[in-house]
């Protein structure tokens, strides 16, 4: 058995009382007390940018993440929420987490530390605002996770874009592997491949980039309702799908050789 008092200040000594109605905890008794760790809770209001709605229960989880983390990390600058838990419906399999930090932060165990106190797994990205702020000039995924986020603290994140070459390259490679691996990613893992290209590709074109617009992309190349069907995983190898992304990696990858050429000339 297990009761939950506070400590009442007496005249001689502080004392706990107990309740008379109970079971277990007979007077005589040898009981140890001690200090239950004292939850932080997020004071301020949640900060929605680009959410039109979110579950109840998912808000309860948010806040629970986030007491979490305050209860490990003291001093943290702000706290961001994306990723698909954002979406309408429970089909995500963690939560994305940045950190925003300058303390050096165990990852891991941060991330155990929220599963155990809470059951929620999250995927935790612990960084600074300078690093924060160069990714989002330089990475369309970053640009992609801030378009649709929940924070702790209210933000404004001013960052110039600018285009390294070799650095899109690099972030192309992982959507490479669709064709090999088809048959063994997800739909989720498709459409996340397939994400990370498109924001490249309006990133290279200065244009906006977030998830409705990723998505009308995703019909433009592809067709109609197909967003709905690469996540959950209606595509068959067989059909004309693998040929048009293939060929639109081919034409972004000759774009990006493009300009590491001509970049490498300027040098």
């Amino acid at each position: 058995m297990e009761i939950i008092s506070r400590i009442s200040k007496g005249s001689i000594m502080d004392q706990v009382y107990l309740p008379k109605n109970r079971i277990g905890f007979e007077a005589g008794s040898y009981v140890v007390l001690r200090q239950i760790q004292e939850r932080k809770e997020s004071s301020a209001p949640l900060f929605f940018y680009n959410v039109g709605f979110l579950e109840p229960i998912k808000i309860m989880m948010i806040n629970e993440i986030i007491s979490t983390i305050s209860s490990v990390v003291e001093n943290y600058e702000n706290i961001i929420i994306t990723g698909s838990f954002l979406e309408k419906g429970f089909n995500f399999n963690d939560i994305d987490v940045l950190l925003i930090n300058d303390s050096k932060i165990d990852n891991r165990y941060l991330e155990n530390s929220v599963d155990s106190k809470t059951g929620v797994k999250i995927h935790l990205i612990s960084i600074n605002s300078r690093e924060l702020i160069m990714g989002l000039s330089t990475d369309p995924l970053y640009i992609s996770m801030l378009s649709k986020c929940v924070s702790v603290k209210r933000f404004v994140y001013r960052a110039k874009q600018k285009i390294n070459y070799e650095l899109l390259d690099l972030h192309l490679l992982k959507s490479k592997i669709m064709k090999e691996n088809f048959d063994f990613l997800t739909g989720k893992e498709k459409y996340e491949l397939i994400r990370n290209a498109i924001s490249i590709a309006l990133f290279l074109e200065r244009k906006k980039i977030s998830k409705s617009e990723v998505d009308r992309h995703i019909e433009k190349l592809f067709g109609k309702d197909m967003e709905t069907k690469i996540r959950e995983n209606m595509i068959e190898r067989k059909g004309d799908f693998l040929d048009r992304y293939q060929k639109f990696l081919k034409d972004l990858s000759l774009k990006i050789l493009e300009g590491v050429k001509n970049g490498s000339k300027q040098k």
